[in-house]
């Protein structure tokens, strides 16, 4: 006997990688790259404009965190929106703001309160695209390489671009001033007509919003080889309410998940930013020259991705994302407390490398991790607020951590700050369990039910 709807979760949990997957992929990294990119360059500007501006080390400290501000609140603002209209076209929101705000910066930063309000508002662009590109290409990714798509269309892109920021400071600021990496950012404007035409909307939110046709023309896409099928029966409706309110994140059966969540995403983010944000300014105190030091930051985001993929690997093999989560957080920590403890040259480096192998690199699966923990009428406010909240953990560590070599007259106490803050993450996120007995990684448990059809 044969079934009669279509359960949309379903065909696409168990789709098998193809080209539509190969092509949202690539968008989605691309999008990224530009994200990390522009995250992670104001940490070439500190050594440019620190003397002329007459910073102090908080206020350095404040043009990363700056950013960040925006940031934040696009990020806890971009779920609700995206959860509403739409997520292909709050993206696109989101790159245009990017894009407009980098090319500003650009022309007219030409003071410390001009370039942290115009970061603030790039900020609010950037606060769109990780999260909701996690969000969407989890949606998309089918269940048996679901860590492992998701990373290689985010986290590749993200670490990309934040190894471009290192390569372009060191190879074009000094030709061009801290400005060319901004003009390097405004690129993005080139990547806007693809998004326009190759990315659609994401096939659960259609389902949602009740555009069945949407819905069968995304999946005769993404699976050519069942597009007859999709041709003659209907789409299954999913028996749950639309309601995507923060505060749903807080009822009983998430609140647990949610909060531990939040509290290792902001400890996380308090140490990849406290970290990454002043890595140049700490490797030329250690006696690292200038190019070398630039490269540091760089290699931390290639080793990031790196770690992310053999978590994101382990995950997707053995289960149990918690613990792997657990082991990445107090690697990073241990790598941390080797850079305190011992100073050399290749102390630096590997010692580095580790810290975005594991810290950074855990966090990408961090955001997966908190994307199949939610239902589809709920990730995109999910991802967003974890995020948001980790935000606030990004803009206070590299102000923290310049206030703390400011005080201590080094940097010992800041990467001490770092240390404990990663132990803390592994300590937090063995706690991100829902309350109802369903395992947090159970993605196909909490999307709405609907009945199979037949495959073959």
């Amino acid at each position: 006997m044969q079934d009669t709807t279509i359960d949309v979760h379903e065909e696409l949990a168990s789709a098998p990688v193809g080209r539509m997957h190969v092509t949202l992929g690539i968008v989605l990294a691309l999008l990224t790259l530009f994200d990390g990119y522009d995250t992670f360059n104001p940490a070439y500007v500190i050594h440019y404009v620190r003397g002329p501006w007459g910073l102090s080390l908080q206020q350095a400290g404040m043009l990363v965190s700056s950013g960040l501000v925006g940031f934040l609140v696009g990020a806890a603002v971009h779920g609700v929106l995206a959860d509403r209209f739409g997520r292909r076209i709050t993206l696109i929101v989101g790159l245009w703001t990017t894009t407009v705000f980098s090319i500003l910066t650009a022309l007219f930063a030409d003071s410390f309160a001009n370039f942290c309000t115009l970061r603030i508002l790039t900020g609010l662009g950037l606060g769109v695209l990780l999260p909701l590109s996690t969000t969407y290409i989890n949606e998309l990714a089918p269940r048996r390489v679901a860590n492992t798509f998701a990373l290689w269309g985010v986290a590749l892109g993200w670490a990309s671009g934040g190894a471009a920021a290192g390569i372009v400071g060191v190879l074009v600021t000094p030709h061009t001033g801290w400005q060319g990496l901004y003009w390097v950012g405004s690129l993005s404007l080139l990547l806007i007509p693809f998004v326009h035409r190759y990315l659609p909307e994401s096939p659960k939110f259609a389902l949602l919003r009740g555009d069945d046709a949407e819905v069968k023309s995304i999946l005769a896409k993404l699976r050519p080889e069942r597009a007859e099928a999709y041709s003659r029966y209907p789409v299954g409706r999913p028996a749950t309410d639309t309601r995507t309110s923060v505060l749903a994140l807080l009822d009983k059966p998430y609140r647990k998940l949610s909060i531990a969540i939040w509290t290792t995403s902001f400890l996380s983010l308090f140490c990849i930013f406290g970290l990454s944000g002043w890595i140049p300014t700490l490797m030329q105190a250690r006696g690292e020259s200038f190019g070398a030091s630039f490269a540091f930051g760089a290699s931390m985001q290639v080793t990031s991705f790196v770690g992310a993929l053999v978590c994101g690997h382990l995950v997707d093999r053995f289960q149990h994302p918690r613990y792997w989560l657990c082991a990445w957080s107090l690697g990073g920590a241990a790598s941390v407390l080797v850079l305190i403890l011992f100073h050399s040259h290749w102390v630096n480096l590997v010692c580095s490398a580790m810290a975005g192998f594991c810290i950074i690199g855990g966090q990408f699966v961090l955001n997966n991790f908190t994307a199949a923990s939610y239902e589809t009428r709920m990730r995109a406010t999910a991802v967003g607020m974890e995020l948001a909240v980790g935000r606030l953990g990004a803009i206070l560590g590299p102000f923290i951590g310049g206030a703390l070599q400011q005080v201590f007259g080094g940097s010992g106490a800041m990467l001490a700050a770092i240390c404990m803050a990663a132990a803390g993450a592994a300590a937090s996120v063995l706690a991100a369990t829902k309350t109802t007995g369903l395992g947090p990684n159970d993605a196909g448990a909490a999307e709405p039910t609907t009945v199979n059809i037949a495959h073959g």
